[in-house]
This record gives structure tokens, sequence and C-alpha cells, in this order.
């Protein structure tokens, strides 16, 4: 939670903005905090209670109650002893609050969003505006139509800045979190062949994500990926800062090297400015992230050193391309989630560490017909370039087709452990990626154990 109450809402402002019917006595004073867990209920909170396929938050009111919140959003009310305010759809209620609280807030608000690549972004982005600016960012994996409202509500009187992370997965998503977040500058990583099942492909992609320049201001600027041919030929409708390695790019990176398994170092050009910085985290992916932190930087006026120490600032999110050194093993371990862009990316990234390159993949969810023909080509992309290739889910079977004979195919991530001993040997660097749902976690795992009993 954060620490303070909120801007000016109160449990009054709540029954307002939503247009509930209130049942009990409204209590007076500003909200501490908003959540719909029940675990974080805190005094003076509002618990907003969601109906979910497993779990319904109405059966959590008389602990809200217990516990001291200040009031209840719901649908129906229940028997506790506690302000109540009634709404058709929590959720729709939720996000108008969030809109309405936003509002109050006149402070630099960047939208991130992309098919791979946004937590990485928001991260380095919060790390560099965070050297001048007290900045409030989207933490863990709250960037959809609940986590963004939840997001905006942490905001406090101190904050000066905030990035918000976008993800959507079908059209209309990204408007409903426009018409909450009205970001002053939106941020595109890359389009990619990601929820293609729900977007039918690549246009498609950008089609809905653009829709985020729809909550954008007359003077909101677009910070765009000029190496994405989708990104660079596009249209937004404001005015456009392209970031990449080509020369189209107003801020661009030069100069570009690994600093061995540690990170990457590069020269940020704009216009006459040059930036020299290190990224305390390795793989081509992370020189873009850098740039984008740049862009956002200089659209707010920072000093080429506030960038350069916010980027060195930069911190890895738990399994998103982090490379772990275990014993003799070198893992680049990325089984946070996958599509065939950011699998390819991560394979680039494989090949330049030392040793033999060794790329354990998963099933990539959510591409729909296109599915099949896309795990092949990442089968025959990894066997091409990478020494050693294994393959494990019912959908990964194309990746095995497509790298060949010699890529062996594993039904659960359970059997792939079991072999484990007789893919990788001492002295290898190892890429572990799938789909979050396919737990590639436990492969890290055992990679790390394997190495520790040599």
């Amino acid at each position: 939670m954060n620490g303070g109450t909120m801007r000016r809402l109160t449990p009054e402002v709540v029954a307002s903005v939503t247009g509930g019917t209130v049942r009990g006595p409204v209590p007076a004073g500003e909200l501490a905090s908003v959540t719909t867990d029940s675990r974080t209920i805190e005094p003076g909170c509002l618990f907003a209670a969601i109906p979910g396929a497993r779990v319904d938050g109405h059966d959590f009111i008389p602990q809200a109650a217990e516990k001291g919140a200040a009031c209840v959003l719901c649908q129906r009310f229940a028997d506790a002893p506690v302000c109540q305010i009634q709404v058709s759809d929590t959720q729709a209620a939720l996000r108008a609050l969030a809109a309405y609280y936003r509002a109050r807030f006149d402070i630099p608000v960047v939208g991130v969003t992309g098919s791979v690549g946004k937590t990485t972004a928001k991260e380095m982005i919060a790390a560099v505006l965070s050297r001048r600016f007290n900045t409030l960012k989207t933490e863990k994996n709250f960037n959809n139509e609940l986590g963004v409202p939840l997001t905006l509500l942490r905001l406090r009187e101190e904050h000066e800045a905030a990035v918000v992370e976008m993800g959507i997965s079908g059209f209309g998503e990204m408007r409903r979190l426009a018409e909450m977040v009205r970001p002053d500058m939106g941020v595109y990583t890359l389009i990619g062949d990601a929820h293609l099942e729900f977007l039918g492909d690549r246009p498609g992609v950008l089609r809905a994500k653009g829709e985020m320049t729809e909550g954008m201001g007359p003077g909101g600027v677009v910070i765009a990926n000029g190496d994405d041919g989708l990104l660079r030929e596009h249209d937004f409708g404001h005015r456009t800062v392209l970031f990449g390695l080509g020369g189209n790019c107003a801020v661009r990176a030069a100069d570009v090297r690994a600093d061995g398994t540690e990170g990457m170092r590069c020269t940020i050009l704009a216009g006459d400015r040059r930036i020299p910085v290190r990224i305390p985290a390795f793989g081509q992916h992370m020189v873009y992230a850098a740039l984008m932190g740049a862009a956002v930087g200089l659209e707010l006026g920072m000093t080429d050193a506030e960038i350069a120490d916010g980027v060195a600032a930069y911190e890895t999110v738990g399994s998103r391309g982090r490379v772990r050194k275990a014993g003799d093993l070198t893992i680049l371990d990325d089984c946070y989630n996958a599509n065939p862009t950011s699998t390819r990316s991560a394979i680039e990234s494989l090949v330049r560490l030392p040793g033999r390159h060794v790329a354990i993949l998963g099933d990539m969810r959510e591409l729909g017909p296109a599915g099949p023909e896309l795990h092949r080509q990442i089968g025959a992309f990894a066997a091409k370039m990478c020494d050693a290739v294994a393959a494990c889910g019912p959908e990964a079977r194309a990746i095995a087709d497509g790298a060949g004979a010699r890529a062996p195919w594993f039904a659960t991530a359970d059997e792939l452990v079991s072999a484990l001993d007789q893919l990788v040997r001492p002295g290898d660097a190892v890429l572990v990626k799938a789909s979050r749902a396919m737990g590639f976690e436990k492969i890290v795992d055992a990679l790390t154990e394997i190495e520790a009993a040599r």
C-alpha cells in the first residue's frame, strides 16, 4: 500500500462518481487506499468486490468490515457492518473512479504498450524519471483493465510523474485503458506476433494498440520504435519521436557492445547530444529499453547525467531475460512469456553469450491459426542459430519439427527436466523460454540444481 491518504477521494465522492446506491452511514474523511485483494485490506480503504470465475470478492465483504475498510464497492449488498456502494458492474465503476482520480493530477503520465518488452520499458523509463521526479510505476502485472485502475488509484500528493504499462489482448481494451490513463506520452516498444488469436495479424495488433493515442490530448507525444516498419510508417496523429538503431531515428544508439554477461554499453545520440550509458542487463533488447528511457527523459528536460544515471539504475524484473550463472552454466532465464518476436530476440541474445548455445523452448500461446507455422519457423531459426534445441509442450512439437531430427520433443516440463543431464553440458549457455503457463521456472531451478551437484 502507498503511504498517506488519497487526494480528496472520500466514500461520498466514490458514490457520486460511480452513481452507486449507498447502504449504511457514509464515513467522513479521505480513503487510505483502494484494493480488490482481501489480503491487502487495511483500515480506511475502499474494497472493490470483483466477481471472478474462481473467487468472488463479495464473499470477503464481511472480512473487509472486520479489517476496518471505510467502504465497499459491490454489485450486491452483503450482511456486514460496513458502508456499501452498490453498482451494476464493479469493474466498470472502478474504471470510472480511476479516470476521475487520474484527472486530479497535473503530472506527466507515460503510457507504455507493445507486443514485447512492455515491462522492461516501463521499468527503464521509471528508473530514468526517478533521477529527477518522484515516479509512480505499474507494479507486478497490473497492466490490464483491472490492474491499470488500481495503478492510477495509487497516485499520491508526492508523485511528480507516472509510468503506466498497458497490456491488451483484444480490440477496444486499449481504448478503455486510455480513457483512464490519458497519457501525455505514449511509448510503443514493438509490434510483433502476439495475441494473433484475437487480433488476426500484425496490422491488427497495431490497430488495437494504436487505440492508446485516442486518450491523448492535442499536445501528446508518441515515442515509437523506428526500426519497426509498421510503427515507423504509422500516422499516430501526434508528434512522433522515433528511437532505434537506424539513421532515421531521432534518438538512436551507436557503439553498441556487450559488457560481458553483466550488461550492455552504448552511446545514445539525440541531435547534438551524446550520452554514453551502461545498461546493467544483457541483450540487444535492453539497448532499445535504454533508448525509450532516454527519449522520455529528453522530452521532460532531463540532463545527460540524469539519463545515464537512470539507465544504470535499472533492475531486471523476475524471469525476463535475466542472465544467471550456475557453476559453469550461463542461464538466460526468459520464461515469463513468449511469442515469435520475443523468442527470436532471445535467441539472438543467447548467441552473444560465450559457450555452446542451447535453446530450450516451449509453447507460445494465443497465436491462433498461424500458431503451428510460427512455431515451425522458430524451430528452424533456433536450429540455424544454436548448437542444440529442445522443445516442450503440445504446441512446441512444431518447434521440434522445424528444428529437425536432432531436436528432441518433450510433452511436459517434468519430462524435459528428467533429460537435462543429456541435453546440457558444463560451459553451455542455455536459453529457457516459453509462455508463462508452461511453468518453465522449474527448468531454470533444475539447471541450477544440476550444476550445483556436478
